[in-house]
């Protein structure tokens, strides 16, 4: 099978997770198809703008990994302030919490993977 990015669903989330602004997701696997083979919940790319951010937040049940593709920020890593930049990768596993904001001039794009523990 192969998805070409028009067939993608995109969506737009204000606030998310109690962040500020509107973060962009484009979503590469979908649950409601049963895309994840009951392993997972989320494997998409997130944009965020200068100055958004997706809030502070607990995974329970689950872990996410973030991979760094462009732009840089500030992470919440369970409490400490951590900078990134294109080629990093952030793990939070399953009972951590993270956030991520956008502290640079360009957007921060972020390939986020959730999947069950």
């Amino acid at each position: 099978m192969i998805k070409h990015p028009e067939e993608l669903r995109t969506d737009s989330v204000s606030n998310f997770r109690g962040g500020k602004g509107e973060i962009q997701m484009t979503h590469f696997l979908e649950t409601e198809k049963d895309e994840f083979k009951g392993k997972g919940r989320l494997f998409a790319k997130n944009v965020l703008k200068p100055g958004t951010s997706i809030g502070l937040h607990e995974h329970v049940g689950d872990f996410e990994t973030y991979v760094i593709l462009s732009g840089e920020g500030m992470v919440d890593d369970n409490g400490e302030q951590k900078s990134v930049k294109p080629g990093d990768v952030i793990i939070t596993k399953n009972g951590e919490k993270h956030s991520i904001e956008n502290t640079g001039t360009v957007d921060l794009e972020v390939m986020a993977l959730i999947l069950f523990d």
